[in-house]
Order: structure tokens, then sequence, then C-alpha cells
């Protein structure tokens, strides 16, 4: 399979920034137009969204109305990414594959410019697929859009001398993480997902994607805002 590695960039696009609290329309369009116009300087995108609060609601109303296993509620998690990435899939027209991928290993690749998929499997949040199709695809680096500006030593809110991170290993930076994954776990990254990249030896870059120049000047090799994990 050729995967024309050098041209692919891996985004791990937050569901918080597709469905903060309703659909952002105007979001989505801004960043499908912001992807869209790299496209035209050759560059392939990878797209891999989250579930965000439509994730947490739906495990919450679960654990209300059933009595559900961990699996369970990852399942559910994995359908609300997918039916993320099928609304932003289909905001980028002929541009994307013409499916969502299921499996980060086995991703469509027919020649188009984006590829956009959502969670694979129980035991792996969006950031593990993100991380299984940066390899698949050779892909060096990995942004991850959330609604941070930078990985802190705490949470910020609740500790106003937390320190902000601008460029760690991962050695370090996963002291900062929970050791294990719980569907619905609030974290800067998954944790098995950061376990896979430091394996694969991944850069990471960490930063808000509600600031979409801040996203093109990353990618266009200006200087920007976020944390650099390699």
């Amino acid at each position: 399979m050729e995967t024309e590695q050098a041209n692919w960039t891996v985004i791990s696009l937050g569901g918080s920034l597709i469905v903060p609290e309703q659909v952002d329309a105007l979001y989505i369009k801004n960043f499908v137009d912001l992807i869209q116009a790299k496209t035209e300087k050759g560059m392939r995108f990878a797209v891999i969204t989250g579930g965000g609060k439509l994730c947490r609601h739906f495990q919450e109303a679960l654990k209300i109305s059933g009595h559900p296993t961990n699996d369970d509620l990852d399942w559910l998690g994995i359908y609300t990414t997918r039916y993320n990435a099928e609304l932003v899939r289909l905001s980028f027209g002929d541009v994307a594959e013409p499916e969502i991928f299921l499996d980060p290993t086995k991703p469509h690749l027919s020649g188009k410019s984006v590829v956009v998929g959502g969670g694979w499997k129980p035991g792996h949040s969006s950031d593990g697929s993100a991380v299984g199709l940066a390899e698949t695809l050779g892909a060096k680096c990995l942004i991850n859009l959330s609604n941070i500006d930078y990985v802190y030593t705490e949470d910020p809110r609740k500790n106003p001398n937390a320190i902000k991170i601008e460029k760690t290993s991962w050695a370090d930076f996963r002291k900062f993480l929970p050791t294990e994954w719980n569907p619905g776990i609030n974290a800067p990254f998954d944790p098995i997902a950061a376990k896979m990249a430091e394996e694969l030896g991944l850069e990471v870059v960490v930063m808000n994607g509600k600031n979409l120049e801040n996203l093109s000047n990353y990618l266009d090799g200006k200087e920007f805002l976020g944390t650099v994990i390699s």
C-alpha cells in the first residue's frame, strides 16, 4: 500500500471542538477550509475525531439507565466519535475518502487528500486510533487539537501555580497521566496512546484547536503556541 509517508499529517480533532454544546458548524467549516487550503500545497491529512461532551452525555445516560461494563461504555463512545467523523468527512466533500475508516490499521486510501475516522475498539480512545493511524501511514508527527493552549503540570483551573510545559519527553509527560485507560477519562492525552507514541518515537503537538491561525502557522513551519512531546 503506497502511503506517500512524507506528506501525511495526522490530526486528532477533539470532540469538544466539534460539539462544544451544540454542533459548531462554523468551526467545522473553518477547519475544513484551512485543511483544504493546505492540501492544495500537496499535503495530505488523516483526521481522527473525538466524542467530546456528546460521548460523555451518552455514557452518563447509560450509567443511569442501565448497568454498563467498561466495554459497553467504550463502544458507546466509539459510535459517538464515528458520528462526528461522518459529519466532518461529509463537510470535506470530494476532497475526502468516500467512507470513514473504522480500523486505523486499514484506512481507505484511494489517492484522496483527506481521510477521516473515529474510534476503533474498546480499550482505546480516539487518541489511540490517531497513534495507530500514524504508525500505519508512517507519519512522524501527530497534532492533538483540544481546548487547551498547553499541557500543564496540573490542572490550571484548580491550581493557578501549575506550570506550563512547552517541550517535554514522553517519559516526563507520562508522569502527569493516569496509569490506566477508563472510558470518558479527562486527560490531555490517553495514557495508552502515550505509551504507544513513545514506543513509536512519535512527536505529538498539543495545541488549542480553536486557534486555527496557530494550527496554520505550525503546518507552515512558523512559530506556534503549544506543547511538543517527543
